[in-house]
């Protein structure tokens, strides 16, 4: 038997070796017929080593390094023999049995024990050694805990551990590039964990940071197709919406919706007062895959930000509740004048800016500290959005505003008004510097109105006041975070609020009046409006609105609007009928020039726009002189001029693009003349490059499974899909993808096919990118252009809506023209109130009037409660509102020198110094020409303090202010006195009634509602509380004690009566100097009693 020298065990590594094995020689003799002892190397007797235990630590320890060996292993023989390979591997019982004589010290071993465990428990860097270029491991960690050098690299540079080295270099190469780490490997980046215990993921902190850059503004996150809200913005969400909110990863709430109802709850979390941000992917998943960054998280920004007031509504939009306003943004700046208490005095600069429509208001002025002023600005605008300064402004603003934004209000019923504060940092000169550079940017005289080409609008801007400069610069820097500070840039005209033309009426008349709503559910039904707006267009239903809140106080204007009014009921020519068929069906014209102006009108609402405004364009010829004025009215002649103006731009942009594919949504294949726009007709044939590959490698996939009749399917979006039964049993290359597997079915990709597929969607959504871009530019040149003419043409437009209305109402039985006068007069005959007759079905009373000219110009009301009074002085004032509108009025003829002031119904909404401010208002801006009515002044105080304010508020506008005035009061002495004193100036009415007296003792009144001359001694408190109902035994309690008082009352008067009477007289007797004064006096008392 003979014997070779021991050869070394063949490892996996250098590493993980184990002591080299001396197998015992091989008897290459027949074996006996002894029993085979598995537990033996050979029949030698030769004793058997002893095996290394398999334990955790033997296993990864470095035996192979240690100084000191028991048997050292000889040189490999040159070339082994199959039976010396498989005796290298055999089980050798020796090794456990027989104890291994340590050959290192116990220190070593514990060493490798430890290396073991940190390996075991957590060691993330064992195959992450040291590699040198040449393949070799670093074994520096080896050598420090006391290994031998020389044997390592003896052992690590056998040929049996290059595999393991190709291992290593697969672990710590990175694309081939071979990394060398320090001894200590450095530690991975520390993960941050998030409030639920997760680590945060890449889109949560995407998330996070966008939250940091955007404080306040609920985020529309957009993921996948779905729109996501995280944290708080979850929250409000489903507490405003009703959304179902859940747990998502490290936020506590999330809530998602479609991305196709997205615009729905943007308008509704908008109309709560919510500043919403559109958060969208910027990257494409077609373009993003053949990126470098293809597996890194979709980037997103904010792309939208809208607020109530600068979200601009889709064309005709179906939630557009409220056609006749547009949503108003409101900047208000105000300076101190001084004075406490009642005597304060503020000066407000403001301005209202309407995104949606362009339209510019602007206004300064002076208010008390009961802040009506603001309050009237603040009802006529319905602003949607408050732009106030950071540091707040006074704190009677402040409190009128919380009664509009934060309180249950019902003049905000339908939205809640969103403020937002801006850092007032800005002084005058910085401000007007600000909108110099603005007005004066040359950059944008391509887009803009010939009002700010020529300067008017700098001219305009340089005569401001300084409050409104700063409100302005405001304005428009809070606009430039939306993107749409270009409206101001289109507007030809700044609006002044109060002007000289128009008469302003104030909060307080518009809400008892009802001019734009009742007070009863706050509806429109049954208000001024209601009954006056029959516009067609929503354009024009605005204007109207306008018109109401603002009657003419120029007689030239007014004149004019109602002749027009006039013609259009007398005209029955063609062209009157054809003007108001053109103004049905019509668009809103106004919002979609807007849309176009900020780029967000799409091809639909294009396809709905030009073919309107082309059809305006056909309507009537060009008008070349006044000889070929088809109207009398100069308002209808410069409606049918105007109108022409729009044919030669209509035929150039009908004559840009398709209607069929603006209809179908289809940029790309928009434009009538391709090369207008040469980039994507350049994509585009290379779209159909592609797909006619596609066709031809059909005929390859035909061939290769030999069906010559296949045809590409779609399936779920999926096109150029190769569908194959299962039944035909066709041989599939494995090279095909599986898209998708039916019971019937498989439907397949083949490389080629996805290849060209994957070419093809980068080529669309490069397409997209083209055809988005040139469509913004064709907006862009629209809006240059073209702008300037087609507003005119739309405001001409709502003009006619407006006549056509008016002549709508005055078709209404009963209607009539009023007469305008140069003198005070007020005649109103057989007038009725337009919104109560309408309403009832009973037939409503109508009353006369006459007051001013050779009349007496106040009047003073009597009569019982429920009588009618406050509906008759409503009637008159509705009737002189609507004809200074150029309205026919209700009534059978009816007078008016118009008013220039505001009508004013005063009344005590809290207290009794709520009243008198009210009363002071009226004192200080009443003027001979205007109409005050004072609805039982001095009720809230005591009886004769009320009496003795009444009569003396009453004397002054009489003697003083000299207006026409209508006084209701209860107190018919105060009424009889003034009567008395001024006969010329003072009339009494009163409102009729029948009295009847039962057997009970009870009276029966009937209330006539016709108003009658003379005075009324009683109200009749008794019987209309009867009316209401009231217990008959409190009321016969009731009017014992009224009759009780009464006789104190009266026998309180005779008895003051006689003893001034008494001394009188005492007066006259004892007077030696013969003085007249005494019997005058006398004289006088006693025409008085």
């Amino acid at each position: 038997m003979s014997s070779s020298s021991p050869k070394k065990q063949a490892t996996i590594s250098s590493f993980f070796s184990q002591d080299t094995i001396s197998p015992s020689p091989i008897n290459l003799k027949k074996r006996s017929s002894a029993h085979i002892d598995l537990t033996v190397d050979s029949d030698d007797d030769t004793t058997p080593v002893a095996k290394k235990q398999n334990t955790t630590s033997t296993f990864f320890s470095e035996s192979r390094n240690r100084p000191n060996r028991c048997a050292e292993a000889g040189p490999s023989s040159g070339r082994l023999n199959l039976a010396r390979v498989a005796k290298q591997w055999q089980f050798d019982r020796s090794l456990h049995t027989q104890t291994q004589t340590p050959c290192a010290p116990a220190t070593e071993m514990r060493k490798n024990h430890e290396r073991a465990s940190k390996i075991l428990l957590g060691r993330t860097d064992f195959f992450a050694r040291n590699v040198p270029a040449d393949g070799t491991v670093d074994i520096s960690d080896e050598v420090e805990e006391g290994g031998n050098a020389e044997d390592v690299h003896e052992t690590s540079s056998t040929d049996s551990d290059s595999p393991f080295r190709e291992v290593i270099q697969t672990f710590t190469d990175k694309k081939g590039k071979t990394k060398k780490t320090s001894r200590n490997v450095a530690k991975k980046k520390a993960v941050e964990i998030g409030p639920r215990g997760f680590p945060y993921s890449p889109l949560e902190l995407q998330v996070l940071d966008l939250k940091a850059k955007h404080p306040g503004t609920l985020l529309m996150v957009e993921v996948g197709y779905r729109m996501n809200f995280f944290g708080e913005d979850a929250e409000i969400v489903g507490k405003e919406l009703g959304f179902v909110c859940f747990p998502s990863r490290n936020f506590s709430s999330a809530a998602m919706i479609p991305v196709h109802r997205q615009e729905v709850h943007l308008k509704k979390l908008l109309s709560k007062g919510y500043k919403v941000g559109i958060v969208e992917q910027t990257e494409t998943a077609a373009l993003k895959k053949v990126g470098d960054n293809r597996k890194v998280l979709f980037t997103r920004k904010l792309t939208h930000l809208y607020t109530a007031a600068t979200y601009i509504e889709e064309l005709d939009s179906p939630d557009d509740l409220e056609p006749a306003t547009a949503p108003p943004l409101m900047c208000l700046v105000e300076e101190l004048k001084g004075g406490m208490g009642a005597d304060e005095r503020v000066q407000i600069g403001m301005i209202v800016i309407c995104p949606s429509t362009g339209d510019v208001v602007w206004d300064e002025f002076e208010d008390n500290h009961m802040r009506t002023e603001l309050e009237t600005r603040m009802v006529h605008s319905k602003p949607y959005e408050l732009l106030l300064p950071e540091g707040r402004l006074s704190n009677p603003s402040e409190k009128l505003l919380v009664y509009f934004t934060e309180q249950p209000n019902p003049l905000t019923a339908e939205h809640q008004i969103r403020v937002e504060r801006f850092k007032q940092d800005l002084t005058y000169t910085e401000a007007f510097s600000y909108l110099t550079d603005f007005y004066s940017d040359k950059s944008k005289s391509a887009f803009a109105s010939d009002s700010y080409n020529t300067g008017k609008l700098m001219a305009a801007v340089t005569g401001f006041p300084k409050l409104v400069v700063a409100a302005l610069a405001y304005t428009i820097k809070y606009l430039a975070n939306f993107d749409i500070e270009n409206c101001l840039v289109e507007t030809n005209f700044f609006t002044k609020f109060a002007e000289r033309t128009h008469m302003l009426l104030n909060g307080n008349t518009l809400t008892n009046l009802e001019i734009y709503r009742n007070e009863t559910d706050y509806t429109t039904k049954g208000s001024l409006i209601w009954i006056l707006d029959h516009t067609s267009t929503k354009f024009g239903a605005r204007m109207l609105r306008s018109w109401v809140g603002r009657p003419l106080t120029n007689v030239k204007i007014l004149k004019e609007r109602i002749s027009a009014v006039e013609e259009i009921l007398a005209d029955g020519t063609p062209k009157l009928t054809h003007l108001r068929e053109l103004l049905r069906r019509l668009p809103d014209l106004a919002k979609g020039l807007c849309r176009i102006q900020y780029g967000k009108c799409t091809p639909q609402e294009l396809a709905v726009l030009l073919p309107a405004f082309s059809k305006i364009a056909a309507a009537f010829q060009p008008i070349n002189g006044l000889h070929d004025a088809p109207f009398k009215s100069k308002i209808l002649n410069e409606i049918v001029a105007a109108l022409p103006n729009l044919r030669e731009p209509m035929n150039e942009l009908m004559a840009s693009i398709s209607l069929k594919m603006a209809k179908e949504g289809k940029k790309e294949a928009l434009w009538a003349d391709p090369d207008k726009y040469p980039e994507i007709d350049s994509i585009t044939v290379s779209i159909q490059i592609v797909e006619s590959e596609l066709m031809d490698e059909l005929k390859n996939i035909r061939r290769r499974i030999k069906k010559p009749a296949l045809m590409y399917g779609t399936w779920n979006g999926e096109e150029y899909l190769v569908e194959i039964r299962k039944d035909e049993n066709r041989e599939i290359p494995v090279t095909w993808f599986l898209v998708s597997s039916t019971k019937i079915m498989r439907r397949y990709h083949t490389p080629e096919v996805k290849k060209k597929l994957e070419h093809r969607a980068r080529l669309k959504e490069a397409l997209n990118m083209e055809a988005n871009k040139a469509y913004l530019s064709f907006l862009q040149e629209i809006s240059r252009k073209h702008y300037a003419v087609l507003r005119d043409a739309v405001n001409k437009l709502a003009v006619a809506d407006c006549l056509m209305s008016l002549a709508r109402v005055a078709l209404q039985e009963g209607y009539v023209k009023p007469e305008i006068t140069a003198d005070d007069t007020l005649e109103i005959v057989e007038g009725r109130h337009p919104m109560i007759e309408v309403l009832r079905s009973d037939p409503f009373v109508p009353n006369s009037v006459y007051m001013g000219g050779a009349q007496p110009r106040s009047r003073i009301i009597t009569g019982p409660n429920m009588g009618g009074k406050s509906s008759a002085v409503r009637m008159i004032a509705l009737c002189a509102i609507m004809a200074q509108i150029g309205s026919y009025v209700p009534a059978q003829s009816m007078k008016i020198g118009l008013l220039d002031a505001s009508d004013e119904l005063a009344r005590g909404r809290s207290t009794f110094m709520v009243e008198m401010q009210q009363t002071s208002d009226i004192l200080q801006l009443a003027t001979p020409r205007t109409l005050v009515i004072l609805d039982e002044l001095g009720r809230g105080t005591a009886t004769f303090d009320g009496m003795a304010i009444a009569s003396a508020v009453l004397q002054h506008l009489i003697e003083k202010t000299r207006c026409r005035t209508l006084f209701i009061t209860h107190y018919p002495r105060l009424a009889t006195d003034l009567e008395r004193r001024f006969p010329l100036d003072v009339g009494n009415l009163h409102m009729g009634f029948a009295e009847d007296t039962r057997i009970d003792g009870t009276r029966e009144v009937t209330f006539l509602y016709t108003l009658t001359h003379g005075l009324t001694e009683e109200s009749f408190g008794v019987e209309c509380g009867r009316l209401a109902g009231l217990p008959e035994q409190l009321l016969q309690v009731a009017s014992e004690r009224a009759q009780v008082l009464r006789a104190a009352i009266t026998r309180r008067v005779r008895q003051n009566r006689f003893r001034k009477l008494t001394r009188l007289l005492s007066e006259c007797i004892n007077n030696s100097t013969g003085a007249a004064r005494p019997v005058e006096e006398l004289r006088e008392y006693v025409a008085q009693i």
